[in-house]
């Protein structure tokens, strides 16, 4: 992104989890999580089915409050949805207008905040040239393909200014050709922006490509079993990194901790 949109890290907050718990009534669901991300780290949550995933990034986006614990950005304690975490979940047919543009779907979030339109299309235009979407600003969403509507949610999200990108499943619905693609795409905004990315996923394969560290989930309640600290290098290739034998061995570990 170029201008004055752009995210640098001397603006990029850490994020820190801090003995996060989550119950609904008597059922106990996260417990004693505690976390730091770092800006510009790229994070990936796993574990079975049911664990808790989706409640833990609810709690991290504000949508969900803490049974115990906190989640704070910067130092302080996040209590409501933040314009500076920015969350794109799997479903992103259900979560674009089909009645407005393209152009009109990322930068509607924009008008709330108090954005002069002239601004906030610019910032809306400026997004979907992140994702590769310019040419499709007039276009509508049925008009797209899955993995185009995907990448309207992305642009969605980093039109907030956003320098923490959470994402929910974000690929699981897609075909495995469009996937590949926007993990790579990830990856790219993620070096560009210097933002910081935390993403859930089933898939350990995905997990250990895109993140540099994989923060394993288990048991009833869950907590955090095993954080893998991933070391395949900065700029990954689907084949080549695929390959590598370290890849191997952080697959095994990480599927090993989930099926214990």
């Amino acid at each position: 992104m170029n201008g004055p949109h752009m995210i640098t890290l001397s603006k990029a907050k850490r994020l820190e989890v801090s003995g996060l718990g989550k119950s609904y009534g008597t059922l106990s669901i996260l417990s004693n999580l505690t976390l730091t991300v770092e800006p510009g780290a790229f994070i990936c949550i796993v574990g079975p089915s049911g664990v808790g995933k989706t409640t833990l990034l609810r709690c991290l986006s504000g949508l969900a409050a803490p049974s115990e614990g906190s989640v704070s950005v910067g130092g302080i304690v996040i209590t409501e949805p933040q314009a500076e975490i920015g969350l794109v979940f799997q479903d992103y047919r259900g979560s674009l207008m089909p009645w407005m543009r393209t152009l009109e779907n990322v930068a509607f979030p924009l008008e709330g905040r108090g954005v002069p339109k002239a601004e906030r299309n610019r910032i809306a235009l400026a997004c979907l040239a992140d994702v590769g979407l310019e040419n499709a600003a007039e276009s509508y969403p049925w008009q797209l393909s899955g993995g185009m509507q995907q990448r309207v949610a992305i642009a969605r999200a980093l039109a907030y200014d956003a320098h923490i990108l959470l994402m929910d499943e974000p690929f699981g619905s897609l075909d495995a050709q469009t996937r590949l693609g926007l993990e790579d795409l990830v990856l790219a905004l993620r070096k560009r922006l210097k933002i910081s990315v935390i993403v859930v996923t089933h898939d350990i394969d995905e997990a250990v490509y895109l993140a540099d560290r994989v923060v394993v989930l288990a048991g009833k309640p869950a907590t955090v079993v095993d954080c893998v600290d991933i070391d395949l290098g900065y700029d990954r290739d689907q084949i080549r990194t695929k390959s590598d034998p370290r890849f191997v061995e952080y697959r095994n570990r990480v599927l090993g901790q989930i099926m214990a």
